[in-house]
């Protein structure tokens, strides 16, 4: 078991006290040794100094319990430990290797989140010289281990049979180990121990997981099978002698409803016919007989219900006379007479518990309003029936109802005299402050009446020059709207002038161009020899009237370096002549390929075919 050491200074040991383990120490010389080597005073396992009364017979000193942190078999979790109070960590012996605790002062090595159903640890910082049977060697303390997988890098996971194990594993991560006693760096390491997340612990912990919902369903269903009201027992089939015994049970008070239940599962079940009609009747008859038992404990149980009613109403009545007089004690108290004789502590009690009480009576009054309402309303329906009955209901309901305006009458004049105290008090405290005011109270209310006045007629100047204000800035914006409007309009119109005269210049620049080129063009066809009239019959331009065309076209498409369509070549043309047709002169211009070449612009929709000139590319290449 786990024994916690409270040492003077207020620290404590963790200690497990097992006899399933005990490691001898052969020297005693070299455990010291190893201790001064990394600078620490010679302890034992306890914290008690090395004694020196060592017995070699028993391979260990006396005085040193051969107990370590870590026992193997042990089935708990080390007891929670409160985080005020420190933990001394002893030093722990194994067979071929030692384990020193790490510095106390220093904090708690940290560690990953615990995955669900770990089994495994991760151990890292081993000695580069340390081998899986040291390993084994020293965690085998915890409990115990399924599988080790070491690798080269000085770590390696352990999987231990339960979850437990992993706690006392943790509880080794800070520690120094020294494989035996060499000073070696390649036999030392800080142990590192941490939670790893394995697929196996997963896996078992999700089935347990399944297992522990299976019980709880099982668990659940057993209690709701439980508590679930038992069926009614079977109804017997019909026959002679069932038939006799219902008709019996029908006769009897306690066994009338049991009956009646039968009766009514034989008729629906289709038993009546003409055979046991007879015996059907009869039972019908005497179920007909409790009616009258049935109305007359009714009208018992309504009777218990009115005197309790009765009851409750006078208690009621009793209780709010008793708060009534209360209430007007303390109106009496609160007089001037007695008033000032109380302390200021105690005339703020009496003025509490006084709305208290008034509180609680008028609660108490609507109860009793309530009561009296709705007996008025069972009043009303009673008067519709007629009965003798109903009129002795009449005459005590008028008994009670005066007896009620009574009480009301008293509780209205007490509730009156209360009010008046309080006229009389409010009076009498307003003629203390008006004796205790100073005789110039009256100038300064009338200064600051005269000054308040003056005030007043300061802001409605005020509000008047504001508003005045704000007009004048409304009448200022809109004329300020109507400028940019106008400078809009201004604008719009000077640009439009603007575009016109820029388009009636290029109109005119274009049609300059064009006469020029005309008139150059008939020129020459008219200076031109007989020989000529030859080469053009045998070129492609046919007439002089193609040529012209073919000249006026090259001037209108060098002016424009993006190509045009043929609608808009042939819109220019229909300006100076009409009779010029479209197919005829892009007939023309695809006879001169050197002059004129097609090409398709735009994508989609907008696809379009336009012809440029090209004729001093055609020089070239003629």
């Amino acid at each position: 078991m786990f024994l916690v050491q409270y040492t003077a200074d207020n620290s404590r040991t963790l200690n497990v006290d097992s006899t399933a383990m005990t490691l001898p120490m052969s020297d005693p010389t070299a455990w010291a040794t190893a201790m001064n080597n990394l600078g620490m005073a010679p302890l034992g396992i306890a914290g008690q100094p090395i004694l020196p009364d060592f017995d070699p017979a028993l391979g260990m000193m006396t005085g040193i319990p051969p107990i370590t942190p870590m026992m193997p078999g042990l089935g708990i979790v080390p007891p929670p430990i409160p985080p005020d109070m420190p933990v001394v960590k002893e030093i722990i012996h194994c067979k071929s290797c030692t384990l020193f605790p790490p510095n106390p002062n220093l904090p708690p090595p940290a560690t990953r989140e615990r995955p669900p159903g770990c089994k495994t640890v991760f151990v890292g910082g081993l000695p580069e010289n340390g081998t899986e049977q040291i390993i084994v060697e020293v965690f085998e303390q915890c409990g115990e281990i399924i599988a080790i997988r070491k690798s080269k890098k000085n770590f390696c996971h352990i999987r231990f049979a339960e979850e437990y194990m992993v706690d006392k594993a943790l509880y080794l991560s800070g520690y120094r180990i020294r494989l035996g006693s060499s000073t070696d760096k390649k036999d030392t390491g800080r142990l590192h121990v941490d939670f790893a997340q394995a697929r196996d612990d997963l896996y078992e912990w999700e089935c347990k997981q399944r297992m522990l919902a299976r019980e709880e369903r099982h668990r659940r269903r057993m209690e709701e099978e439980r508590l679930r009201p038992p069926s009614p027992p079977p109804v017997v089939h019909y026959s002679d002698h069932e038939c006799s015994v219902v008709a019996e049970k029908l006769k009897d008070d306690s066994k009338f409803s049991e009956a009646v239940q039968t009766l009514l599962t034989w008729i629906e079940r289709g038993e009546v016919n003409r055979r046991s009609a007879n015996n059907f009747y009869s039972m019908i008859q005497s179920a007909n007989s409790h009616v009258r038992r049935l109305v007359n404990e009714k009208a018992t149980h309504e009777k218990d219900m009115e005197e309790a009613k009765e009851k409750f109403k006078q208690a009621l009545s009793g209780i709010l006379i008793q708060f009534e007089q209360i209430v007007a004690v303390y109106h009496s108290a609160s007089k001037q007479k007695a008033w000032d004789h109380f302390t200021k502590a105690q005339r703020k009690n009496i003025s509490v518990w006084c709305k208290q009480a008034e509180e609680i009576r008028n609660i108490h009054n609507d109860e009793l309003m309530g009561i009296r309402r709705e007996e008025e309303m069972e009043m009303s329906d009673d008067e519709i029936e007629e009965t003798t009955e109903t009129k002795e209901t009449e005459e005590s309901a008028l008994v009670s109802q005066a007896e009620a305006l009574k009480e009301e009458n008293d509780s209205l004049r007490w509730q009156l005299d209360a009010y008046r105290n309080e006229v009389e008090l409010l009076k009498q405290e307003q003629g203390k402050a008006l004796r205790e005011d100073d005789p110039n109270k009256e100038q300064q209310l009338k200064l600051l009446q005269q000054a308040l006045q003056g005030m007043q007629q300061h802001l409605l100047k005020v509000q008047e020059e504001y508003k005045r204000k704000e007009a004048e800035l409304e009448k200022i914006k809109d004329d300020k709207l109507q400028v940019e409007k106008m400078l809009e309009n201004l604008k719009e119109k000077i640009y439009r002038e603007m575009t016109a005269k820029e388009d009636r210049k290029r109109e005119l620049t274009d049609y300059q161009k064009n006469e020029n080129c005309a008139s150059r063009m008939c020129a020459s066809s008219q200076d031109s020899d007989y020989p000529l009239e030859k080469t053009l019959n045998s070129s492609p331009i046919k007439s002089e009237r193609e040529a012209l065309l073919v000249g006026i076209i090259s001037t209108f498409l060098h002016v424009h370096p993006f190509g045009a369509s043929i609608e808009y070549i042939c819109s220019y043309l229909h300006r100076l002549d009409n009779k010029i047709c479209t197919s005829d002169v892009e007939c023309l211009m695809s006879r001169l390929q050197h002059t004129f070449k097609q090409e398709m612009t735009g994508v989609g929709a907008s696809l379009e075919k336009r012809w440029k000139f090209c004729g001093f590319e055609g020089l070239k290449l003629t």
